[in-house]
């Protein structure tokens, strides 16, 4: 009987073994297994767009293994650390004499207010650069599970999305693009932000993302890693640099979430497109987005034969927060960027005050000076630890900066202020700048035109002064502004 007695008790034991495993399992995949079976039910329903029948069974197909492929270096050599100054000495005087319009400012602008933040009543409400946005979400797609974690489970998220109440949240971002001005970066930040609110876990994210980017005719492309995470892979005609991307055809793929990530693991995918989802993301920049003018002052001096110059100017917090959020991208993007209008019109009120009555080559070298030595000569590994280009915004908030960052603001004060063609001069670890004026010095051809050297980071430098070691260098490529 004894026997007995402990073969109950052990037979009770795995009983109440098996029972905790039971309620644990049930517990932990219940509402991804009733997610599934969900989704197992509308697979049959009828999509509201025609398209997504087709495209989830293509999903639902083998998917091919592709490796990344890590694209160039902005510099295929380290920037100098430090660059000896000259020593000053005046620029012969030539030209017209300068008399500087100031445009005249709104009365906005001369006293910006905070903008009064709009409250939504919408599914999903949070802050974007400033603005409250608001979307109307289809309720049940917040529950929707990454289940199973694989090609399927993908599959399955999909037809449920597809499946759901989704035209007013398109709606609502391309009201957003336009109400906004948001260039295209700017819509991919509100998608993802939009994408992470919803859902706490990055994969799901991903796939709601990329959903909704194909939506919007974004050609992206989702994607497995090795350990099941999910990846997008944005189509772009630029070059993003320091980027995995993956060639499909003629068209490249980049891995934007892995910016400046030197190594990504083996991820799998598909070949085809959304259907009707062709555009490339394009992250030319050329009117800065409508936020709210949160206004930050700033005040810049240097001095110059014994002399000090002070400059004061106020700037957007907002519009520098979305500047700062760009990856590297063409050169061309940031030297064709514009000024928010109150820091353009604060700055030349001060360039009129000192350059007002000279000559075309002193005002023109007087701007050089600013640029030169306004701000402390710093490189972006030293101060952001990775490489980053400036819009020429951010170089007059920041205290330092480095070559090319000096190169796209002198370049855009030069062209706007006197309406002189500039352009940005590539080399393999230095970025300078030339003008094409009847000067003097230093010069390059570009194409059939002889343009002046004017150095912003060689400090005390004038017109037609470039650094030695660059003056028997030939550039890489030349950056030209729109207006040239």
């Amino acid at each position: 009987m004894r026997h007995n007695r402990d073969g109950e008790q052990k037979l009770f034991n795995l009983f109440g073994l098996f029972s905790l495993f039971f309620f644990l399992a049930t517990s932990l995949f219940g509402e991804s297994f009733a997610d599934f079976k969900r989704v197992q039910s509308a697979s049959f329903s009828q999509y509201k767009d025609k398209r997504d029948n087709a495209f989830n069974s293509y999903i639902k197909t083998q998917w091919q293994e592709y490796r990344a492929y890590i694209s160039p270096t902005m510099y295929k050599k380290p920037k100098p650390q430090k660059i000896v100054p000259l020593k000053e000495k005046a620029l012969p005087k030539a030209g017209p004499f300068v008399v500087i319009k100031v445009p005249k400012q709104k009365p906005s602008e001369v006293e910006p207010k905070p903008s009064k933040k709009e409250k939504h009543k919408g599914a999903l409400a949070f802050d974007f650069f400033g603005v409250n946005v608001g979307f109307s979400l289809d309720k049940k797609i917040a529950d929707i599970a990454f289940y199973p974690q694989n090609q399927a489970g993908i599959a399955n998220f999909f037809s449920l999305l597809a499946s759901s109440d989704y035209e007013r949240t398109i709606e609502e971002l391309q009201r957003y693009k336009k109400d906004l001005y948001l260039n295209d970066w700017g819509l991919y930040l509100l998608v993802t932000k939009l994408s992470k609110k919803l859902y706490g876990d990055r994969d799901r994210a991903n796939i709601y993302a990329w959903f909704l980017f194909n939506k919007l005719h974004y050609d992206v492309k989702i994607a497995l890693s090795e350990r099941k995470r999910v990846y997008l892979l944005h189509y772009l005609e630029d070059t993003l640099y320091a980027t995995p991307r993956y060639l499909f055809g003629s068209k490249y793929y980049y891995l934007i979430s892995a910016y400046n990530i030197k190594y990504i693991e083996k991820i799998y995918t598909y070949k085809k497109s959304y259907p009707e989802a062709e555009r490339a993301l394009d992250f030319s920049l050329k009117k800065l987005p409508k936020f709210p003018k949160d206004m930050l002052f700033k005040e810049r001096t240097f001095s110059d034969y014994g002399k000090k110059y002070t400059f004061s100017y106020h700037y957007n917090k907002n519009i520098v927060a979305f500047m700062q959020t760009y990856p590297q991208v063409n050169y061309r993007i940031y030297f064709n960027a514009p000024l928010e209008s109150i820091t353009y019109t604060e700055l030349l009120k001060d360039i009129k005050k000192y350059t007002d009555g000279k000559k075309m080559s002193e005002a023109i070298n007087f701007v050089l000076r600013f640029v030169q030595k306004a701000f402390r000569y710093e490189r972006d590994q030293e101060q952001f630890g990775k490489e980053k280009v400036m819009f020429a915004e951010e170089t007059l908030v920041y205290d330092a900066s480095d070559c090319e960052d000096r190169a796209v603001l002198f370049s855009y004060l030069i062209e706007k202020i006197f309406g002189i063609s500039a352009v940005g001069v590539k080399y393999s670890d230095h970025m300078s700048t030339a003008l094409h004026i009847p000067m003097q010095g230093d010069s390059i051809m570009v194409g059939r035109r002889r343009y002046v050297m004017a150095d912003p980071t060689y400090i005390n430098a004038n017109i037609g002064q470039e650094i030695p070691k660059y003056r028997a260098a030939k550039p890489e490529y030349f950056i030209h502004l729109s207006n040239n």
